[in-house]
This record gives C-alpha cells, structure tokens and sequence, in this order.
C-alpha cells in the first residue's frame, strides 16, 4: 500500500466514526419503528407528500466520510513521489568476451549492446558522471566516472571483443573505478553499477566475492542477462553454443540490493536501460500529503451541508 502514516496510531479514532455510524442506524430504526404506528397511512401522505427518502442518508454519509478524512488526515498521511538526484555516478560494466559474437540478437549481441549503453548514456543527465569498464579473460577501466558523456559515448563505440568472460573481475574494477571519484559536500555521490553479460564467469575472482564485495560498500548491482538459449558462436570452424546464466547474474543483483533483468532482443535491452535511466535518475521520497484529507473533508462538507438544506431545510 503507497499510503502510509506517520502518526499511524491516531487511527484508532477511526474506530469513533464507527461508532457514529452504528449510532446513526441505531436511530433510524426506532425512527422506522416509531413512523409505523402511525397506522393511517392515506393521512400522513397527505400530510408529508414529498418527504426527502434515501436522500435523507446522504447528508449523514457526507458528515461520516468528512469525518474519516479528518481522521485521515490528523494521522499525517504519506505518499510517495519521485524527486530527480542530484548527482549520481554509474560504472557500466561491458562483457565483450567472443560469446557476444553471437547473432541471436540482431545484428549481433555485441553490437546491439553497445548501441543501447550509448542510448542509456544519452539518457542520463549530463550532471552525473558514468565511468566504462569492459571485460572478458581480464577487466579494465575504459574511462574513470566522468561527465564527459561524449567521451563515454566514443570509447563505446571503440570497444572490441576478446575470449573468456570475468564477470567478477569486471565488478572488482568498477569498484576500483568509483574509488577515484572526488567527494563532494563532505561525501562521495550516491553509486550505482550496472552488468551486461550473456555467460558464466570462467575465469578470474568469483562473482560471489565481487557481489560481496560491492554489498559491503553499499554499491547497489543492477544485472542485464543478454541473449536467448539459441545463440551460438564459430570459433576455429567449432560451432559452440553460448547461452545465458540468468541465474547467476539475478544472484548477483539479489546480493547487493540491485535489480536484475532479462533481455532477450536488443529492443528489451533499449527498454531496460530506459528503465535504469528513470531509476538512477531519481529516487523515491515520502511526502506528507495531510492537506489532500483536509481538503477532502472540507468539500464532503460542504456537499453534506449543501444537500442537507435543499432536500431537508436544515443542517445536518
């Protein structure tokens, strides 16, 4: 539920209102009994022709949902709303191992992931810095986190691709990466790293220790999982298949509070960095929204009011 309280326990008053409501039915039925032994019922139509029916109730349901909001509102209600970040930085860390030769993924999984990490860089507001880092048998720092997206854009578009794949080598250098960034403000920007990868790390540290490694800097890992169990690669005139461990990157992902997903075409994978751009780009805050309920209360008010005097000639 989005709707929370910071003073949940005034919601017991709700509880009043409850009893205003038993209250209410309470009175109409000894009305209903008392109206009945009025046994000459020609007479009193033709005393009271027009009398108001259920119309009567609806001033007391405006009074009943008036009170609710107050109650409502003197809990001091939140709702969450999203607010753009000030400053972030983000490591994009790349498989370019052979495996991502493969053309299951039009043209192939290689070049379709490059053009999406240079839309999502696109994406991102220049105030925040992204840093490159590409791996395969071994793991680099392409470019340190920089606001130079121009820059991340070109040496994207000059990664190749080399054997083996060392996922857990890749996130040890994407920390190593935001160690350089400058603090600011007295601390270091909130950090973010993101994975895209289509195979099993076969060399290199494990990701289980680079995963809680990046836990224990409180550096959140969203993982990609490219590709489709189709693809294969030719290397040296062998066909071998290259398929996706989804399992392992959701592992790493779960390990560090990150967010895994899964692209099996390169137009969910320009989806999914939409999607992480709108995430890291702003973040979610609780706001007090006390004056919706006052608000609320106010015009059930005056509806109660209003309805009350046209149909009965008196006030609830």
């Amino acid at each position: 539920m989005n709707l929370r309280f910071l003073d949940g326990q005034r919601l017991w008053l709700l509880l009043a209102v409850l009893g205003v409501v038993i209250g209410y039915v309470v009175v109409q039925r000894q009305r209903r009994k008392y109206t009945v032994r009025f046994t000459n019922v020609d007479l009193l139509a033709s005393v009271a022709p027009r009398r108001p029916g259920w119309r009567r109730h609806l001033a007391a349901l405006a009074l009943l949902l008036t009170l609710t909001a107050l109650v409502f509102a003197f809990a001091r209600p939140t709702w969450p709303v999203k607010v753009p970040r000030e400053r972030a930085t983000i490591v994009l860390a790349l498989d370019v191992s052979t495996s991502m030769a493969a053309r299951d993924v039009q043209p192939t999984r290689f070049r379709a992931a490059r053009t999406a990490a240079t839309r999502f860089v696109e994406g991102v507001p220049t105030r925040f810095r992204i840093g490159l880092v590409a791996f395969s048998g071994a793991s680099r720092i392409v470019v340190p986190p920089t606001r130079n997206h121009a820059r991340l854009e070109r040496a994207i578009g000059d990664l190749e691709m080399s054997d083996r794949t060392a996922i857990g080598e890749g996130i040890f250098s994407s920390l190593d990466a935001l160690e350089d960034v400058p603090v600011e403000r007295g601390r270091r920007p909130e950090a973010r790293i993101v994975v895209l990868s289509d195979g099993d790390t076969n060399t290199g540290r494990s990701n289980d220790e680079a995963a809680e490694a990046a836990s224990r800097r409180g550096v959140p890992i969203s993982t990609i999982a490219f590709g489709t169990e189709d693809g294969v690669v030719t290397i040296q005139g062998e066909t071998i298949p290259v398929t996706v461990n989804r399992d392992a990157l959701r592992e790493i992902s779960d390990t560090t509070d990150g967010r895994f997903f899964d692209a099996r075409s390169a137009e969910q994978l320009r989806s999914v960095y939409s999607d992480l751009g709108t995430a890291i780009s702003s973040r979610t805050e609780r706001r007090e929204v006390t004056t919706w309920f006052v608000g609320a209360g106010v015009v059930l008010a005056l509806v109660g009011s209003a309805a009350s005097l046209v149909w009965t000639s008196r006030l609830p």
